[in-house]
């Protein structure tokens, strides 16, 4: 049997230390360092000559250098003579720009996927994708795992009542996925409608203005906003204000990645409209955050992402993964 050897990145070192303790692995010795002029430099502690190689580095808030940093370990495992090299990347870096949203806009989640296979990357492990048309961008095996699982199974433990609740959709675009989750909780759904007002028109909004219109019936009921990504809060925080004033008793945010650039996560603390914040741990939020936010819940997805490890090393079947949490 192959052997096993996993790397962990920088970018969110509490993560690989979850992952890592459920496979009962040591990290494979690895250091990384800078020259006077910022160049990064990698430096493997251990042989990987014929082994089976992961890498586990999420994207963050300084995500470049620690893109950078991930190819260069996957270069350094490669010309080292491993057998397989696997990059676990619970969020997927610039995965939001899969498509050209200007004419002259670049696809930068393939050109991601590009570097990646030019270091030398065999294997890809990653988290709710934006996109799943990103995982045509490689000519390499790509898992997308999902946290839906493992999402259903926090509410169901953390809301007696959930399914008098309503999952529900900000937007049009998130549709696929609320409805998804409602169906294996079996709960209701309601949709957001977004009507943007470009132009000055007699008898209508001001230009630049939305207009929010229901789709369903949330009155005294508990609401579950759900989408992949919060990063900026606007949408999030009138789309619960206006769940709000339609007669929602109590609304929660919940998405996969927590990015909460800026101060996002202070926002949401501070409206009274969102009762509370739920997200998973594939992104790294840092202690400041967390520690201004009550209303902030996190969800370990470590089980999800060390079983799809070790059924990858193993050669065994990960669809299991799509449907139970771990």
């Amino acid at each position: 049997m192959r052997k096993i050897k996993c790397f962990s990145g920088s970018s969110h070192p509490e993560l690989s230390a979850l992952i890592l303790e459920r496979l009962g692995l040591p990290a494979a010795p690895a250091t990384v360092k800078r020259f006077a002029n910022q160049e990064l430099v990698v430096d493997l502690g251990c042989s990987v000559r014929d082994e089976d190689v992961f890498i586990i580095q999420s994207g963050s808030t300084s995500t470049n250098d620690h893109l950078f940093e991930l190819l260069i370990m996957i270069n350094a495992c490669k010309i080292a003579s491993a057998r397989r090299i696997t990059a676990v990347l619970p969020y997927f870096p610039y995965n939001k720009q899969s498509k050209k949203k200007k004419p002259r806009g670049a696809i930068t989640a393939k050109l991601v996927g590009n570097m990646l296979a030019v270091a030398g990357v065999d294997h890809i492990i990653t988290l709710d994708l934006h996109s799943s048309q990103i995982q045509g961008f490689f000519n390499k095996p790509v898992d997308n795992l999902v946290a839906e699982p493992t999402i259903a199974r926090f509410i169901r433990e953390q809301f007696p009542n959930y399914e008098q609740g309503v999952v529900i959709c900000k937007n049009a675009g998130g549709a696929k996925r609320v409805t998804s989750l409602a169906d294996r909780l079996n709960m209701d759904f309601a949709l957001i409608h977004r009507e943007r007002y470009h132009v000055q028109q007699e008898h209508a909004r001001p230009a630049g203005t939305t207009r929010l219109t229901l789709v369903g019936d949330v009155q005294g009921k508990v609401c579950f906003m759900v989408d992949d990504i919060i990063d900026g809060t606007h949408s999030f925080l009138d789309a619960a204000e206006h769940l709000k004033r339609c007669g929602a008793s109590h609304v929660f945010v919940i998405a996969t990645h927590g990015i909460l650039s800026d101060a996002g996560v202070f926002e949401i603390e501070a409206n009274a409209a969102v009762d509370g914040l739920i997200v998973t741990n594939s992104y790294p939020i840092s202690a400041e955050k967390v520690a201004g936010c009550r209303k902030l819940r996190m969800i370990d997805i470590s089980g999800t992402l060390a079983e799809a490890i070790r059924r990858t090393h193993n050669g065994e079947s990960i669809s299991y993964l799509f449907n139970t949490a771990i």
